[in-house]
């Protein structure tokens, strides 16, 4: 079932709810949530309330937007929210450091590799400058192992860590992977050295359906599936975005990647609820907003998601997801010792 509402068309919702029930009163993204309205009861009313934040947020951060976004309907097939331009196949930037984790570990699943098998980090492997830890280390040579790398890749989003994958994954062989596992717009884009590639295009749609297989587990085996969602739910994951207003245990129930590059500021993730079943998929993709420079979290579509995440969960928090439970890990901070 597909909620055809876009954010030209949200206003017209007054025939299920009010416009100001449904979108809401403005806020900042930094302040307290102030959703008040009763949380939806049913997936399709969720969907309505997730289009109309969509519309609203998007409206107001201006630019470019394509997104895919469902809510899990335990009677059939999700009820669509959003689906604008969603089979537009646009740069993902780093969302895609989700498919390149997910051809690495296809490898590891089929016994051709081991998380616990060394990479070496050298110095000519290091992007100057780039996202993450590696170019902070400032010593090289270096050996780390893959499950290391593929921490890096999934968390604080390592450049370097891209690089490491293409050592054991190249770009050929990994396209071929997301190909054969029906991804054919999820693609990297190989350079001269086959070890090497940008991280290359998706479609809102692909990446959505390649988060619902990965929680669905027909993606990856059990044990690469936990590890790629404990990663993407962690502490230390991306929180500017659909995770900023909320605690740590609301923040425990989003696994979610962010990708950004130039104007462009994306992030797609799983929503699932307290019992660790998933609840709403969400791929957004934005660019052509103001402040281009402006990689923290005021730019305006960064801001825009951070609403949109905080109505995003109160729309489905009393409804119950669909298919296998994926408890979060338990992760507290320590004091050493």
């Amino acid at each position: 079932m597909t909620i055809r509402v876009n954010r030209r068309t949200a206003l017209g919702l007054g025939t299920v709810a009010t416009a100001g029930t449904v979108l809401g009163a403005a806020a900042p993204a930094s302040a307290a949530p102030e959703v008040t309205e009763p949380a939806p009861a049913t997936p399709r009313q969720a969907a309505l309330r997730v289009a109309a934040s969509y519309a609203r947020e998007t409206d107001r951060a201006g630019g470019n937007w394509q997104a895919y976004v469902s809510v899990a309907d335990p009677a059939g097939e999700p009820a669509v929210a959003v689906a604008d331009e969603p089979d537009r196949r646009i740069e993902a930037y780093s969302v895609n450091k989700i498919a390149v984790a997910t051809a690495v570990l296809d490898k590891v699943d089929r016994g051709l590799l081991t998380l616990d098998q060394r990479v070496e980090v050298t110095a000519a492997i290091v992007v100057p400058g780039g996202d993450g830890m590696f170019s902070l280390d400032g010593a090289y040579p270096s050996s780390v192992t893959l499950g290391h790398a593929l921490a890096n890749l999934l968390t604080v989003s390592d450049d370097t860590a891209v690089r490491l994958c293409g050592l054991v994954c190249p770009a050929a062989e990994l396209n071929q992977i997301l190909r054969d596992k029906g991804f054919p717009n999820t693609q990297v884009q190989p350079v001269a050295n086959p070890n090497r590639f940008f991280l290359g295009t998706s479609t809102p749609r692909e990446t959505h359906d390649l988060l619902r297989a990965l929680v669905g587990g027909t993606l990856l085996s059990p044990a690469a599936t936990a590890f790629v969602l404990r990663l993407l739910r962690a502490p230390v994951a991306y929180t500017d975005g659909v995770r900023r207003v909320m605690s740590s245990a609301e923040r425990a129930r989003i696994a979610t990647k962010a990708g950004w590059f130039a104007d462009a500021r994306h992030e797609a993730g799983v929503i699932f609820d307290a019992a660790g079943a998933p609840l709403l998929t969400y791929a957004l993709f934005a660019d052509g907003q103001a402040g281009a420079d402006d990689y923290g979290a005021t730019h305006p579509a960064v801001e825009a998601r951070a609403r949109m995440g905080r109505r995003f969960l109160a729309a489905v928090d009393r409804l119950t997801g669909t298919g296998a439970t994926h408890r979060p890990a338990v992760q507290r901070p320590s004091n050493g010792g």
